[in-house]
């Protein structure tokens, strides 16, 4: 089969931008190294659209979330990918979590039942240079020889930030005698998480065991290398300061413990991370504590004193590119038109974000193949408030990775609105009008 647009990357990214090609006729390559000729750090198995440090593509709410919001602008698109979480998903009070598993099956699925995709197991050590379209879909984990085949074509050094996994938890090993099913306010079904509560004391001893708990050390190249906020290690929050955990991933709020009918100090929470309800996750405790140190200091959280581990926490390097400077606002190389990048090495952070990047980079190829422009969604929806960021919104020289969030939206106009209308609402109503005509235009 003679393809038509050449995928490198079988993440969320090139998958759902595989997808959405071949849906509108357009034959496809997708390249993917794991199971071929390479492996990364972070992933387990070759399964394309594989979940790496979470099962959580966060809030389901399309009326006060913005990332609510985004999983209906590509539910509207015929995402393959909110499909699969869709149809895999797990208890998680108003967020929407997957069966990892699952998921990554399902989309596996999908694109090797698709007749328009080819999939091959390589690894591309190169930008192809034969007059097919190309889409760069390779992820933060990109190979070394293809992102110094980037560097090259861009003229500019990627950037790089550290992410970090969460720990994994069988949950028959997890003391229900302490712990307890509840969610935070009761959301969702109202019991999507284990609990584990924590007294004052409990929790300083905890935070001090933190702090002086052996981690990973650096390489000398490594050492100037910015964390995310999104998915900071545990025990960098801890060292912001003693309550900076309890405000955090740790906060109390919201759960009343059966023992004491009140809030505890501080609490760890877990999610549901298979169908089977066998594995649970540490929310928020992406780590880069040693794993037998991972093993010693989470034993100390009450309730997990015996806990096993399906996964200890890791961390990993990540890389991205200059995005507002390198593309234009389709996502084409600018240097290299014939080029288009997706997903997380644009710059954009989450499964989610990922994900809509790569929809919406198949979406310009799909009109340029067939002689037609598309405009970019329009900035007040969250798909156009994402690219906008990526492609020129941002500031280039102090660059990050960015979730989706309203702080990327324009501002609201209130002029003859109370200023106690509820903003999140005004922002989705909004959003939702526009996206609504863009799609039918």
């Amino acid at each position: 089969m003679q393809h038509q647009v050449h995928i490198i990357g079988g993440g969320l990214a090139g998958s759902e931008a595989a997808w959405q090609l071949a849906e509108a006729g357009i034959r496809v390559k997708l390249s993917e190294m794991r199971g071929g000729a390479g492996s990364t750090p972070a992933h387990e198995t070759d399964g394309l659209a594989e979940l790496v440090c979470s099962n959580s593509f966060r809030s389901d709410d399309a009326e006060r979330n913005a990332v609510g919001l985004l999983h209906q602008e590509m539910r509207d698109m015929g995402s393959l990918i909110m499909r699969a979480a869709d149809a895999t998903r797990l208890p998680a009070g108003s967020a929407l979590a997957v069966a990892r598993e699952d998921f990554s099956a399902y989309v596996t699925r999908a694109l090797l039942d698709h007749p328009l995709i080819e999939i091959v197991r390589e690894r591309v050590d190169d930008i192809p240079d034969d007059g097919v379209p190309v889409i760069i879909a390779t992820g933060p984990l990109t190979a070394d020889s293809l992102a110094a085949s980037i560097a090259r074509r861009t003229g500019s050094d990627a950037l790089a930030f550290f992410d970090a996994i969460a720990p994994i938890v069988y949950r028959d090993s997890i003391d229900m005698d302490i712990c307890w099913l509840q969610s935070r306010w009761d959301k969702g079904d109202g019991k999507d998480y284990i609990n584990c509560p924590m007294d004052k004391e409990q929790y300083l001893a905890f935070h001090a065991a933190l702090m002086a708990g052996e981690k990973t050390e650096f390489k000398e190249w490594e050492k100037d290398t910015p964390y995310f906020d999104g998915c900071m290690p545990v025990e960098v929050m801890a060292e912001r300061g003693v309550d900076t955990l309890r405000y955090g991933p740790m906060k109390g709020v919201g759960l009343d413990d059966p023992r004491t009918g009140r809030w505890p100090y501080a609490c760890v929470q877990l999610r549901q991370d298979n169908a089977l309800g066998t594995l649970w996750n540490m929310v928020g405790f992406q780590t880069k504590l040693k794993h037998a140190e991972q093993v010693r200091v989470f034993r100390t959280i009450p309730g997990l004193e015996k806990a096993e581990f399906a996964r200890l926490g890791g961390l990993h390097r990540n890389s991205f590119i200059r995005s507002p400077i390198l593309l234009d606002e389709t996502l084409r190389l600018k240097s290299s038109p014939h080029i288009r990048f997706a997903g997380q090495i644009t710059g954009c952070e989450g499964y989610v974000e990922s994900t809509a990047i790569g929809l919406i980079a198949a979406r310009f190829a799909m009109a340029e193949l067939s002689g037609q422009t598309l405009n970019p969604p329009p900035v007040e929806t969250a798909l156009g408030a994402l690219l906008h960021h990526i492609t020129g919104g941002a500031e280039a020289d102090s660059y990050q990775p960015m979730n989706v969030n309203f702080g990327l939206f324009p501002p609201l106009e209130l002029q003859g609105r109370s200023k106690k209308a509820d903003r999140k609402l005004l922002y989705t109503g909004r959003g939702r009008e526009a996206f609504k005509a863009w799609l039918a235009a």
